[in-house]
């Protein structure tokens, strides 16, 4: 683990963004000899000042770095740093890479990454389409990154999961403090199944600033950023902008155009994102630059094997799925569409949602669910 150290302490020289890091790197080959270089030399590098560089050469290592490394393995965590094979190589290819990354899991070098992102405040239609969308990427081998935020990020988590699939989550606090707080078993079946990965130090706690600084390594990480809903000032949008910037793919699913929580995504599709409607949408995008892997995921649950929406019902639980769409419905239309009882409808609608194929919303709504 001493091998940590100078990453960490450079890091720590007050001054030292992700920027300047890699600018010294890229001078000197490691952290070790840019701890050891004279003042006058450091301060030939493009943006640092003598005082920088004055600064950097009387550094030592500050206790909490030794403290630090020592907690991340105790806790089961890696730290990676930029020149270690696990490093997401794409990661590297942005101008500001962060120097070390915090990991709660296990990431491979070779996964292909497709990010989904969308808004918090969600709408049942984003989530069934993030999760049902994270869920056929997955099945083709595809690792799906998101921000474990509520919502999109957490349903696209959960359906490359439930595919059986890689997902990779990237935080905006510490790895000791899991954001939102009812994630936390999220955060565990994500770990034991990808990721969880951080660049800020155990403690961080989520900071609004942090999130805008970490979409860049959403949108870093993968091939491509599919966004899900999003409103006009959504930081969704801040994803997007980012992977356009980073010469990668953006794509946006399309849906009410009267609803406020598309009218980020239409905006993207206007600007020349590409409309996704189904998985096909984006792997003949990324299908060129990289050969797929394949899946664990993939061999259980073959997208062409897929059972088809309502197949092995019985006749009672298929007039009601028929009658539901994949706009929320209420309850009492059901019963006039079924021509049930209240009693009847409500137990088949529970089979239903024990199944996955319908979901309820606040209200007494109901809608078609991801495995639907």
């Amino acid at each position: 683990m001493e091998r940590l150290v100078p990453w960490l302490t450079l890091q720590s020289v007050p001054g030292i963004g992700n920027l300047r890091f890699r600018r010294l790197i890229r001078s000197f080959g490691t952290p070790e000899r840019t701890l050891q270089a004279p003042a006058n030399l450091l301060a030939q590098v493009e943006g640092i000042s003598h005082v920088l560089a004055k600064a950097i050469e009387r550094q030592r290592t500050p206790d909490w770095v030794w403290n630090e490394i020592e907690r991340c393995s105790k806790a089961g965590y890696s730290l990676i740093t930029q020149n270690d094979p696990a490093y997401p190589a794409l990661l590297l290819a942005i101008p500001d890479p962060p120097p070390v990354l915090y990991c709660n899991g296990k990431v491979e070098r070779d996964w292909c990454h497709i990010a989904v992102v969308g808004s918090r405040r969600s709408t049942a239609y984003g989530r069934s389409s993030a999760s049902r969308l994270s869920r056929d990427l997955s099945v083709r081998g595809i690792c799906i990154v998101s921000g474990m935020a509520r919502g999109i990020d957490s349903a696209a988590h959960k359906g490359a999961l439930d595919a059986g699939g890689k997902t990779v989550a990237v935080l905006g606090s510490g790895l000791k403090r899991i954001y939102p707080p009812e994630n936390r078993t999220l955060f565990h079946s994500i770990a034991e199944n990808g990721a969880v990965i951080s660049e800020f130090p155990l403690d961080a706690e989520p900071e609004p600033h942090h999130f805008p600084q970490r979409n860049r390594i959403i949108s870093g990480v993968a091939l491509g950023t599919v966004v899900v809903e999003a409103t006009r000032r959504s930081g969704s949008l801040i994803t997007a902008r980012l992977a356009a910037e980073q010469g990668r793919e953006v794509f946006a699913i399309p849906g009410n155009i009267h609803a406020p929580s598309t009218t980020g995504t239409h905006g993207l599709i206007r600007q020349g994102a590409k409309l996704v409607e189904t998985a096909e949408d984006v792997v003949e995008e990324v299908l060129p630059h990289v050969a797929l892997p394949e899946s664990p995921a993939a061999t259980r649950r073959n997208p062409g094997d897929r059972r088809e929406p309502g197949q092995g019902l019985r006749n009672d639980q298929q007039k009601v799925f028929d009658a539901i769409a994949h706009d929320p419905v209420h309850i009492d239309d059901l019963v006039r569409r079924c021509g049930m009882g209240a009693g009847a409808l409500t137990a088949v609608l529970g089979e239903l949602e024990l199944m996955g194929v319908v979901i309820q919303e606040p209200g007494k709504f109901f809608m078609r669910g991801s495995a639907g």
